[in-house]
């Protein structure tokens, strides 16, 4: 008997009890659902939530074995500098890829076991189906923390997210906040000294510190935040040989990611690009300030604010939160022109908290974040604008 058979079985034995949710979760995911619409006209589709779900994922996979090459090569290249002369020979290595296994791979597991736990748990005891919510987000939180992070840490923090950031909502299609976002937001401000400094970003760092083979993994922006010497050529920014969370150093694969999304109709051009506009029209007003003698001392504001506008681009946490954070659906604007309004906001205040915030000089999140809050104004005036033109065309046609 086959397995798809075998699942259909459970759940018809188990139909109308409290398990039947994780047998119908665990059918949907394997095989397309054998449920159909009833009465009215439908859009046919080949798709169902969990197929987009699975292509955001997809998409995410390359990123995801960059960042375990670039775990173990960031390690190596702290204890060894000379290995940076030569990148590409000494990067796709198997003791590169074998730190990203032992490292990477824990963070991926334990995200989806705890928190597709939770979900099942919660679908049990409310008698609903398991939605579908989290497998994008339990492959995205893994990719936007530090290599080292506890494993205890992130059960606590994927906890805290699935529960107050999508459950107490009413679950999937319902949260008002991004769920990986809630649960980095967490992290960080429950445990910020494991989120920055310049311990975090390189593999054994932190066990290091104090000791003769002491080694440091200084971030592009903290080197900028700190007025020091930023080693790494525009290549290297671009490509992604340079420390930071597991996913978000690679900007040309994140922008790879960002076309098969767009290509594939499921990520929003529109947010993506006025994100990037965003970000470069606060880092120009940034780079004219500086360079205008506006701010006599511009170190109080950090090097950031003379760094060019365009390598913000490239550097931190912003293209991957433009790509795959800006962009879900459940917290983002609706509307065309709310999108364009939501995603430029985004770009142009994570600059401004890159440039203003001392003490965490990547402001990605906090912007997504805090624009998740606005998009239904955002989209409420946009709904009220047209509504206002529209009326003002009938008056004018009647008149």
């Amino acid at each position: 008997m086959s397995l798809k058979q075998n699942l259909h079985n459970l759940k018809e034995k188990y139909k109308g009890t409290k398990m039947a949710p994780a047998f119908n979760a665990i059918h949907t995911f394997l095989y397309l659902p054998n449920e159909v619409t009833h009465g009215g006209t439908h859009i046919k589709a080949a798709d169902d939530l969990k197929r987009t779900m699975n292509t955001v994922i997809m998409s995410l996979i390359p990123v995801l074995i960059f960042g375990m090459f670039n775990a173990g090569y960031q390690h190596y290249a702290a204890i060894d500098p000379s290995l940076r002369t030569d990148v590409i020979a000494n990067f796709f290595t198997w003791d590169n890829l074998w730190i990203g296994i032992i490292k990477v791979l824990p963070l991926v597991i334990v995200s989806y076991g705890i928190g597709l736990g939770v979900e099942f748990i919660f679908a049990i005891i409310k008698g609903h189906e398991v939605e579908e919510g989290y497998l994008v987000t339990g492959m995205l939180v893994p990719l936007i923390v530090p290599v080292d992070t506890p494993l205890w840490m992130l059960s606590i923090a994927v906890i805290f997210g699935v529960v107050i950031g999508k459950e107490v909502f009413g679950g999937t299609g319902m949260n008002i906040l991004n769920p990986a976002l809630t649960i980095r937001a967490f992290l960080f401000f429950a445990y910020p000294t494991w989120m920055s400094g310049d311990k975090v970003w390189v593999h054994d760092a932190v066990n290091r510190a104090g000791t003769e083979d002491a080694i440091s993994g200084e971030t592009i922006l903290g080197s900028y935040a700190q007025n020091q010497e930023v080693i790494y050529s525009t290549w290297d920014k671009f490509m992604g040989f340079i420390p930071g969370s597991v996913g978000e150093t690679s900007t040309l694969l994140i922008l790879l990611g960002a076309a098969f999304l767009i290509f594939t109709k499921i990520g929003s051009w529109r947010i993506i690009i006025s994100t990037f506009i965003g970000a470069a029209a606060m880092g120009l007003v940034f780079n004219w300030v500086a360079s205008s003698g506006i701010v006599s001392d511009t170190s109080k504001f950090y090097g950031l604010m003379s760094a060019p506008f365009w390598e913000h681009l490239i550097i931190g946490g912003l293209a991957f939160g433009a790509v795959y954070m800006a962009t879900d659906p459940v917290t983002a604007s609706q509307t065309n022109k709310g999108k364009w309004i939501y995603g430029f906001l985004i770009g142009f205040i994570s600059i401004m908290i890159r440039v203003f915030n001392p003490a965490y000089p990547e402001g990605v999140f906090l912007a997504i974040l805090l624009m998740n809050v606005f998009a239904p104004t955002i989209d409420h005036y946009v709904v009220q604008g047209n509504v206002k033109k529209r009326m003002k065309r009938a008056k004018l046609k009647t008149a």
